[in-house]
């Protein structure tokens, strides 16, 4: 079976055709809120006053979620033409983005005369960007062109049992299909880490994952801290979960049991299809933008039964042009939040469905949403903040 998508110049195929205006700030902002069809970033990260690895780092995620298939056009605008680090140029960034063959512009406040020349230069662009990129129809596209990245969190017994499970079923099959899955979180592999290293492709491989847990591991006890002291959250003891380690087992059954390609930094794309872990932070506000900018059209959340409100999330997207589906194995979860959760494998809890059977469930959701279908959050405009993977301290 086939989904249907944007073919781009590069050969990638977008499950959305966003123009989206890089960075962000006030004037991307406004040019947002005024023409239909575009996004931009919501963070106040600029990269100044970072060290050098840390503006390679923004600089990185700057262009590649301009190469994101789910962008048609991508705008790049900024004060100056020289005036940030040579990592930050517009240049470097519009020069990076370009190279995938889709449109890209640079303009700045001191072309267009001043900040809200900028903003009037930028509407026009934009909105021309728009009605072209309106233009383009969906095609035919296999598994293969998928790019998927995944979470979890409020973790309950539910998650480790069937709900990751479910998500890991998926992933094989999309590894299968010469497709990319990605996923994270590198707080909770710490004590199944080895797990982990058992499947990678190369010892080189399993040596970067086992670095990354410790590395976390290290970054605790520097400050005195004991990561497990802080992980699992009270939530998670409520939900059933006692200590890091089962978090951890029940975290990366979302990985399926493909081999492992690589370890991927901060907003980096994967060289080839396969399964990849992402050096990354547990928090969604950090992960999404990655996977965004790693090139995955869409990402997804296992959500357990912790600190549902009533009502549902109301959370949208942080992937900012990869929507979100959200995803849970706990019928209470799914009852409180049913205007919020996109789909509920607790059926399979239940008995009255195999893992198998929920996996080629949630796997035609995806071919579905990344079709078209909005997910449920995806129909909120609110864009959430979010922040990058920086490691250095600020100067």
């Amino acid at each position: 079976m086939t989904w249907l998508g944007y073919r781009r110049p590069d050969g990638s195929y977008g499950a959305r055709n966003y123009v989206l205006i890089v960075p962000g700030g006030l004037v991307a902002t406004k040019i947002c809120q005024f023409v239909r069809g575009t996004v931009t970033l919501a963070t106040s990260e600029t990269g100044n006053t970072r060290a050098r690895r840390d503006r390679e780092t923004v600089a990185r995620f700057l262009a590649n979620i301009g190469k994101n298939p789910n962008v048609a056009g991508v705008l790049v605008q900024g004060n100056s033409a020289g005036g940030s680090y040579a990592e930050l140029s517009l240049e470097r960034i519009a020069d990076e983005v370009a190279g995938t063959g889709k449109p890209v512009a640079v303009l700045t406040a001191d072309q267009c005369g001043g900040t809200l020349g900028l903003l009037a230069k930028g509407i026009e662009v934009a909105r021309e960007m728009v009605w072209r990129a309106s233009r383009a129809q969906r095609e035919p596209a296999d598994d293969a062109a998928l790019s998927l990245g995944m979470k979890c969190g409020g973790s309950d017994a539910t998650s480790g049992l069937v709900g990751n499970g479910v998500v890991g079923y998926v992933y094989d099959r999309l590894v299968a299909a010469r497709g990319v899955a990605m996923f994270s979180e590198n707080t909770e592999i710490i004590g199944a880490e080895h797990v982990l290293a058992r499947r990678a492709v190369s010892p080189e491989v399993a040596e970067q994952i086992l670095a990354v847990a410790r590395k976390m591991e290290e970054r605790g006890q520097a400050v005195g801290e004991d990561i497990r002291t802080i992980n699992p959250v009270p939530a998670n003891f409520a939900g059933g979960i006692s200590t890091l380690e089962e978090k951890s087992l029940g975290a990366i059954h979302k990985a399926g049991s493909q081999p492992i390609q690589g370890v991927l930094s901060y907003g980096e794309r994967p060289p080839r299809p396969g399964l990849y872990f992402v050096d990354n932070n547990a928090n969604g506000q950090y992960l999404f933008p990655s996977y965004a900018a790693a090139g995955a059209q869409m990402v997804m959340f296992q959500l357990g039964g912790a600190s549902v409100p009533v009502g549902g999330i109301l959370d949208p997207s942080t992937g900012i042009v990869a929507p979100l589906l959200w995803l849970t194995a706990n019928r209470r979860t799914q009852e409180r939040a049913a205007n919020s959760v996109d789909f509920c494998s607790a059926p399979v809890l239940e008995g009255t469905e195999s893992l198998e059977e929920a996996g080629e469930r949630l796997y035609e959701l995806i071919r579905e949403t990344a079709s078209g279908a909005m997910t449920r959050t995806e129909t909120i405009d609110h864009t959430n903040p979010f922040s990058m993977y920086l490691e250095d301290p600020i100067f």
